[in-house]
């Protein structure tokens, strides 16, 4: 059974940073691009970033670039996602996803290219 889970989310000030953890079981992840995806009160489900196989390409939100990092480290089958210099406009419920892929070279910022999904972990960047 595949299962990916989340961690690390939190209350956070306005400029802070917070890491989030995901790591998977039932899978092997380097056969994955992973992605992160978030979602806040009332709003669609949004992309975030997200990453090859390979761990290159990478590609980011507009509204994250430059602030945020993904990475992941297939020998410990986890994906992470350093955010710094958070905003007001990133709380949300972070969700990361796993897509079988079928290139090292390929990632996907559509959320019906991702076969599976975690449960989320709450992001609150406060005033």
């Amino acid at each position: 059974q595949v299962r990916l889970v989340e961690s690390g989310g939190g209350l956070e000030e306005t400029g802070g940073s917070l890491r989030l953890s995901c790591t998977a079981s039932g899978l092997i992840l380097r056969r994955y691009a992973m992605g992160w995806f978030r979602q806040a009160p009332g709003k669609e489900r949004e992309f975030v970033a997200a990453i090859s196989r390979s761990g290159s390409p990478t590609v980011y939100a507009d509204s994250v670039k430059g602030r945020f990092t993904i990475s992941r480290e297939n020998a410990k089958n986890t994906v992470y996602l350093q955010m710094n210099s958070l905003k007001v406009e990133d709380t949300g419920v972070y969700y990361c996803a796993a897509d079988a892929a079928s290139s090292d070279l390929y990632c996907s910022t559509r959320p019906s290219a991702y076969d599976y999904w975690g449960q989320g972990t709450q992001v609150t960047v406060s005033s």
